[in-house]
This record gives C-alpha cells, sequence and structure tokens, in this order.
C-alpha cells in the first residue's frame, strides 16, 4: 500500500484535473436535470455513455489513458481518472462529476460455494470478448444443495490501509471518503443458465417445473441473504449519486427518506435492480412464474428500482408494475420502440439502449446514426427519457466514431424538448 513518488505525482496531476472539472457548475445544473427526470419530471432526455462497456483499447488518443502508476491499487485509480477524463473530453453528454474519492471497503465473501465451468471456443485474446460453452453443473434436485449461502465479514485492516494511502496521496485536492457497497443489481439467471446449460433449463421449465422453482428459489435465497449481511454489518453506501444502477445516473430526491440514519444506510434508502437476460423469449406469463416473483422478494428491499438490461422488456410492464417502487425500465436495442413508449408512458423512465452495432460497422454513417436516434426519440416524446450508450465492442479503432455519436446525441435530445 506505499505510494513511490512517481506515483504520487500521477495521481496528484490527474486529481487536481478531476477536481477543475467537478467545480464547473454545469455539474449543478446536470445533477438538477438528473434529479428532475428521475422524478418523472418533463426534462430533455439525458445523455450517459458508460464508462465500464467501453472498448477503452481501441480509444487511445495522444496516452490519455496510458497509465504510468506501478501500486497496483492506485493504477486501478488512475486508470478511473483518465477514463473520466476521456469521456468529459470527448463524449461528454449530462456527464456529472463529483469532488470526491471513495476509497473502498474490502469485504471477504465465501460465495455460493459453487464456481462456473466453461470452454473458451476459439483463441484467447486479451481484452477480448470470447464465446464459451458452459459445463452444467446442476443437473436436478439433489445438486441444488450445491449452492451455498454466502458468508461476509469485513477486513477492517485492508479497509484502513487503503483509506490512509488515499488520504496522503490526494492530500489537499481531493476529499477521500469511507466507501461502502453501492452495487446493488442481482441476475440469479444470469449465474444459473452458467451451471445449468441455457437449452436445458428453458426446457425444464415446461418439463419439470417444480425443480425450477426450487433452483430459482434456492439462488434468489442466496443473494437476499448476502444483502442482508451487508444491511446488518452496515456495509452498505447510499447510491443516490452519481451511481449507476442499470441506466443513467441515480441522482433523486426521494432517497434516502425521512427515517435515514446516516450511520446505517437501509435498503430502503437505496436504488435497487435485477435482471432476467435469458428470459428474452420467454412469455411474460413464465417470465412472471420464474422469475419476477423471486426476484421481487429482493427488490422490495429498497426505496426505488430498476429493472432489466438487454432483455427485450416492451411487452412485460404490465407483470413489471408489480415491482414495488419501480422507477426505470431498461429498453434495448430490441424492443418496438413505439410499443414500448405507449405500454411505459409517464410512469417510468425509459431507459433507452441505442444499438452500439451503428459504430462496429465498416464505414461509419453519422446520417444514419441519427435518423436512428431521431426516429427513437420522436417516438418516446411523451416519455421521461435517459439515453444510455453501452455495450460498445469496437470502433473499429476509430475513436472519433463515438465522438461524433455522443455530439449528435446530445443535440437530438436537446431539440426534443427546446433545450
Amino acid at each position: 500500500m506505499k505510494a513511490s513518488q512517481h506515483d504520487r505525482g500521477v495521481i496528484r496531476r490527474l486529481a487536481g484535473e478531476i477536481g477543475k472539472i467537478a467545480d464547473d457548475p454545469v455539474n449543478e445544473r446536470r445533477k438538477k436535470l438528473w434529479t428532475a427526470l428521475n422524478g418523472l419530471k418533463k426534462v430533455k432526455p439525458l445523455l450517459y455513455v458508460m464508462e465500464s462497456e467501453m472498448p477503452w483499447k481501441e480509444l487511445e488518443v495522444e496516452k490519455e489513458l496510458t497509465l504510468q502508476c506501478e501500486n497496483q491499487y492506485l493504477k486501478g485509480l488512475e486508470n478511473q481518472f483518465r477514463q473520466t477524463l476521456y469521456l468529459w473530453n470527448h463524449a461528454q453528454g449530462d456527464m456529472v462529476v463529483e469532488k470526491v474519492v471513495d476509497a473502498p471497503l474490502i469485504l471477504r465473501d465465501t460465495g455460493f460455494g459453487i464456481a462456473v465451468s466453461a470452454e473458451v471456443m476459439g483463441s484467447v485474446e486479451p481484452g477480448v470478448v470470447n464465446s464459451r460453452h458452459f459445463i452444467p453443473q446442476i443437473t436436478e434436485e439433489k445438486d441444488i444443495e450445491k449452492i451455498k449461502m454466502p458468508e461476509i465479514s469485513i477486513d477492517h485492516d485492508e479497509t484502513d490501509e487503503i483509506h490512509e494511502m488515499l488520504s496522503g496521496v490526494l492530500a489537499g485536492i481531493l476529499p477521500v471518503r469511507r466507501g461502502g457497497v453501492k452495487g446493488t443489481s442481482i441476475a440469479p439467471w444470469d449465474f444459473l443458465v452458467m451451471l445449468t446449460g441455457i437449452e436445458e433449463i428453458l426446457v425444464d421449465m415446461y418439463t419439470r417445473p417444480e425443480y425450477v422453482h426450487k433452483l430459482i428459489d434456492r439462488c434468489t435465497n442466496a443473494y437476499i441473504s448476502r444483502f442482508d449481511q451487508l444491511e446488518k454489518l452496515g456495509c452498505l453506501a447510499l447510491n443516490n449519486d452519481n451511481s449507476r444502477t442499470g441506466g443513467g445516473y441515480n441522482y433523486t430526491d426521494e432517497l434516502p427518506g425521512q427515517d435515514f440514519d446516516p450511520k446505517h444506510v437501509k435498503g430502503k434508502n437505496m436504488w435497487g435492480r435485477a435482471m432476467a437476460q435469458i428470459f428474452a423469449a420467454v412469455s411474460p406469463e413464465m417470465h412472471m412464474e420464474f422469475a419476477l416473483q423471486y426476484e421481487i422478494k429482493y427488490l422490495e428491499k429498497f426505496g426505488l428500482n430498476y429493472y432489466g438490461c438487454c432483455e427485450p422488456l416492451h411487452k412485460k410492464i404490465d407483470i413489471l408494475r408489480k415491482i414495488p417502487h419501480l422507477r426505470k425500465i431498461s429498453m434495448s436495442p430490441w424492443v418496438n420502440v413505439e410499443e414500448a413508449a405507449a405500454n411505459i408512458g409517464t410512469d417510468f423512465v425509459y431507459s433507452m439502449k441505442p444499438n452500439p452495432a451503428i459504430m462496429a460497422g465498416d464505414e461509419w454513417d453519422p446520417v444514419q446514426a441519427r435518423k436512428e436516434l431521431a426516429d427513437a426519440l420522436d417516438k418516446t416524446r411523451n416519455c421521461p427519457v435517459e439515453i444510455v450508450m453501452k455495450d460498445l465492442s469496437t470502433v473499429r479503432n476509430q475513436p472519433e466514431r463515438l465522438w461524433e455519436w455522443a455530439r449528435i446525441a446530445a443535440e437530438e435530445a436537446a431539440g426534443i424538448r427546446g433545450e
């Protein structure tokens, strides 16, 4: 955990740039916009480029992203700073930068007692997403017991050590805050299909429904057990800031709520999220029976909720209305936009996920990119909308494609309500 003079210099220079950006008044204006959007108010569609799902190896320009730190932990912070600065400079959208650094809470987690086993298809290349063949480990009822309830503990020594190092490195530039768990997303089915096989479990829903019910119940209870321990141990942190829970920023004036105890954050003070991507081709009735009724047991713990990811949900809005405190619904590139907008109306935030394939073709076509965005925004003009660019796997080594797409999206969004 020791920081060399070289690493301190790198981090402090980048932190200084972050601090200057955070002082820009535009951040406060955007916080108000995100708060209004998440409150279902009429504002322009807000744009967010998801840094965790960008092809960073293709976006390098003039060594903006080249890491220089030697300390492994500081290298991670350096990477975070550089990506933030990059997006601010090239694909800003309605980005908000906060003037604080969270020192992580180091947890020990025994896990679910079963590990995914898979064969990688094709050659393995660093930084490339490879296809995998999952080897089923749960095939019958007795195998369900392989899923164990996790045990969580805090490593106080390492937590304190990292906090002390960061406080020293960033002294006088950025305040360091003791962090906690902000991520609340669960995806029980995304995990289960890697243990059962995809085709196998989909068939089992029809041929062995009781077996599937016992399986998803066990898995959901494992996630709930983990969260309950985090809450009891005081490991949770508010996420109604520039955190994300599936879509754009979580800014809201509805959380943490009136009975909030700042010494002990609870689920009801936070945003939650669940998804069932493998249910893309499953009917609303089966989605409710085998996924949503179990996910609701988890989601009812939270003050506000986000649902979905890449699965098309435009025909499932009626069942999603059963989710307590639902506020945002993911609208993947594969939804029927017109139908989705009609079903969502003004009741939820339409979390638009444009198709990233527009930037992956042999030729970049900004005219087509604008046409797709304009069409989707026109069809959703009566909904509260956020635009979230994610799952971008390539720009064909032309970073300008992302920059121009972000500019086009911002222009089209601004034109919706004359802002």
